[in-house]
């Protein structure tokens, strides 16, 4: 039985298409004493990822031409020649794109099949679930009560955020991209407003309709006219926590939509607004899953993912994913326990 591989072949300039990627097959790989042989049975794609496809110095390093793509991964324990690790085991970490993997297991944590549905440590409970809660409390500092809007609000990170601030007692608005996903925060995940930026005629005045008592913390995914237009709303001493813009990650330097024009808006309604890096935070991160694992059980959460069958399809899952294509999470599934 072969191990298959999807390899970087190439840096993309602009989009991302299929080409950039090949697909091999390999031996499986025999662990050696102190490793562990996973098989991979999910596997996340996420809009970082499109910055690790470059040859620039980030917080991560970038991928390598030639060598898999690596992201969160749902695994199991094959093999161990790791007393940490037994046989069996179910874990999460960062692994390779690929059927399976050997790993002297640092990064990797065991992860209970019973809590909930596996795939959900790639999502809720994995690193779009910390995302959300550092950015809404270590960044933004959250109080019980206050007036939240938060842009790509369907995706995996936003419809997070989304829940926890309902929990806090907040007023909850966010943008979407298609009337199913503002029908889906409003219906399903109760949102106060939601609107869908890609038809509204007046963007401005549809964010301000969305938020009538203005926004204390702005959950920032997206960038360009939707960061543009809610600087107008943020009341005073708002925080707005920068998590993304994917607006960019596609675009050549030149392409880049210029910043927003009125920056100045901050400065006479002392705004705070802050880039993060979730790992930046681990007692945040640490934190939520307790806190996610106990809402999940009472029922106060609400997860969707959009699922990939098998691993050849992870590269057309990362594209569509860049293009806002998926419908909350996305995640390939690659095999069965």
């Amino acid at each position: 039985m072969a191990n298959t591989q999807i390899l970087l072949k190439s840096r993309p300039t602009g989009w991302v298409t299929p080409d950039n990627f090949e697909r091999t097959d390999a031996d499986i790989p025999a662990p050696a004493e102190g490793q562990i042989l996973l098989k991979t049975l999910y596997l996340s794609v996420d809009p970082y990822m499109r910055g690790r496809m470059n040859d620039v110095k980030s917080y991560v390093p970038p991928f390598q031409i030639g060598a898999p793509l690596q992201g969160g991964i749902v695994a199991k324990v094959e093999a161990s020649n790791n007393g940490k690790f037994a046989e069996g085991t179910y874990v999460s970490g960062m692994g390779d794109w690929a059927d399976y993997m050997v790993t002297d297991g640092s990064g990797f944590t065991p992860v209970d099949p019973d809590l909930a549905p596996l795939s959900y440590n790639l999502g809720i409970l994995g690193m779009p679930g910390m995302t959300a809660y550092v950015g809404l409390k270590g960044v933004g500092e959250l109080k019980d009560g206050e007036n939240v809007f938060v842009s790509a609000a369907s995706g995996a990170v936003g419809q997070v955020v989304g829940q926890i601030a309902k929990n806090m007692n907040c007023h909850v608005a966010g943008s979407a991209g298609s009337d199913d996903k503002v029908a889906f925060l409003k219906d399903e995940l109760g949102f106060d407003e939601a609107i869908n930026y890609k038809t509204t005629p007046n963007l401005f005045k549809a964010v301000r309709e969305a938020n009538p008592n203005g926004v204390d913390v702005y959950f920032e995914n997206v960038g360009g006219p939707i960061l543009e237009a809610t600087i107008n709303v943020l009341n005073f001493n708002a925080r707005v926590a920068l998590c993304g813009f994917i607006t960019d990650y596609n675009a050549t330097l030149e392409e880049m939509a210029p910043g927003p024009r009125n920056l100045v808006v901050l400065v006479g309604r002392s705004v705070k607004m802050q880039g993060f890096i979730v790992f930046n935070y681990p007692d945040l991160c640490k934190e939520w899953v307790g806190i996610g694992a106990q809402w999940l059980k009472e029922g106060k959460l609400k997860y969707r993912e959009s699922v990939a069958e098998g691993l050849g399809n992870a590269p057309q899952a990362f594209i569509d994913m860049l293009k806002g294509k998926n419908f909350g999470k996305q995640i390939v599934h690659v095999s069965d326990a």
